[in-house]
């Protein structure tokens, strides 16, 4: 996602709003705060992480530098039946 300064943004709105239109999203910056963002009407990709964060949909990470964790595989055993599991949780032998 690329960033513009507002007064680049006001020598140059009709070629960002082009830009924006055709899918890009460019945030708006005053004195390099952001401060807006300009996109297409209709979302064209998956939301990315910056676009839940703008909304308000999900949280940034509180320090910085943390990543998901991935959960460990578990190991499924595929020769089994259902029956026999629901037998064994519901303690019937």
């Amino acid at each position: 996602m690329e960033s513009i300064g507002v007064r680049e943004l006001r020598n140059n709105v009709a070629a960002v709003l082009r830009r924006a239109a055709a899918g890009e999203r460019i945030v708006v910056t005053v004195d390099g705060v952001p401060s807006a963002q300009l996109g297409p009407i209709e979302p064209t990709t998956a939301p990315s992480l910056e676009d839940l964060v703008a909304t308000g949909l999900v949280q940034p990470p509180q320090r910085p530098g943390t990543q998901p964790i991935d959960p460990a595989p578990i190991d499924v055993a595929v020769d089994i039946r259902i029956a026999d599991v629901l037998t064994e949780l519901r303690g019937r032998e």
